[in-house]
């Protein structure tokens, strides 16, 4: 069973982590829109970073904390997952 990251699970973590409410339609639509235009910082994001290692029981890449969009950091999240299973 492959473990996949969603844009409703990412939108979870956007509110619970940053108190950032984000519609997952709209960033499955709008994958390149940056983080930023969505209200999270980079803060923001390297929590939700640290909550998917303590979920998942492995580092991601360190760059993953770096990443300007939603489709580009499920990309790299997904792509970690499945090579590590």
């Amino acid at each position: 069973m492959t473990v996949q990251l969603t844009y409703i699970e990412l939108a979870t973590l956007m509110k619970s982590g940053a108190g950032v409410t984000v519609d997952p339609q709209l960033m499955a639509t709008q994958p390149a829109s940056t983080f930023a235009a969505y209200g999270l910082d980079s803060l923001g994001l390297l929590g939700i970073v640290g909550e998917l290692e303590n979920r998942f029981g492995r580092p991601l890449p360190p760059n993953a904390e770096q990443c300007k969009t939603p489709g580009d950091f499920l990309d790299l999240v997904n792509n970690n997952l499945t090579a590590g299973a």
